[in-house]
């Protein structure tokens, strides 16, 4: 369950957003101890922030600057505060969004599942396993049995596509999609050169078989 941390120094508005988020699945926790809002934002480690500008102390847009120095967890701005400034000024210093009171309902709703979608997608994990090979996206390594073997960055986002999608078919298109969404003339060789490749790479470690050809479907490990 996602958590979301309220910053609001309004008791009727803090509440009614702790009740609607609730019942809208979050785990919600909020801030009425504004001497110590930053220590504990820290604390909390939220996956997003609901942070209004006009707060005792230590205002939103000095807070917002103040937890980017060491989290990047989504900030959406709600606030009274409704002028072109104050969005520019939200956003400039480190927030995600900016909604005006009074908000529509699902629209804000929505603009939160964008940002923790958002936030879930930037969030890349260490290393994927899959029956003993573990691929590292960071170093560009995969590993099986002590053996190790460099991947080029596409042959790395090939295999990060597979390992996300384990006993799952993968189709070309689909491959071809992710690889080069933004080239238009790529030829569907292409993407078969490069599982060629990944494949002689596997079989000098030992699993040269990790990678299925489905005919006329696609790819799966």
């Amino acid at each position: 369950m996602e958590r979301i941390l309220i910053i609001e120094d309004e008791e009727l508005i803090r509440t009614e957003l702790e009740t609607l988020l609730k019942n809208a699945g979050f785990s919600v926790s909020s801030i009425t101890d504004f001497d110590n809002t930053l220590a504990l934002t820290r604390a909390e480690s939220p996956d997003l922030i609901l942070l209004d500008i006009n707060l005792p102390g230590q205002d939103g847009y000095s807070l917002c600057s103040s937890i980017r120095r060491f989290c990047d967890v989504p900030i959406l701005f709600l606030t009274g505060r409704n002028t072109a400034m104050d969005e520019l000024q939200a956003l400039t210093l480190g927030g995600d969004d900016f909604i005006a009171k009074p908000c529509n309902i699902p629209i804000l709703l929505a603009r939160i599942d964008r940002l923790l979608k958002r936030s879930r997608k930037a969030a890349k994990p260490d290393c994927l396993e899959y029956r003993g090979i573990t691929l590292h996206p960071v170093s560009g390594t995969l590993r099986a049995g002590g053996r190790e073997i460099e991947l080029t960055r596409t042959e790395l986002k090939i295999m990060y596509y597979l390992f996300e999608r384990p006993g799952q078919i993968v189709s070309r298109l689909d491959l071809v999609e992710y690889l080069w969404d933004n080239e238009i003339h790529i030829d569907d060789n292409t993407l078969s050169v490069n599982v060629m490749r990944i494949r002689d790479k596997l079989r000098g470690i030992g699993v040269g078989e990790l990678i299925h050809t489905r005919r006329g479907m696609g790819y799966k490990i």
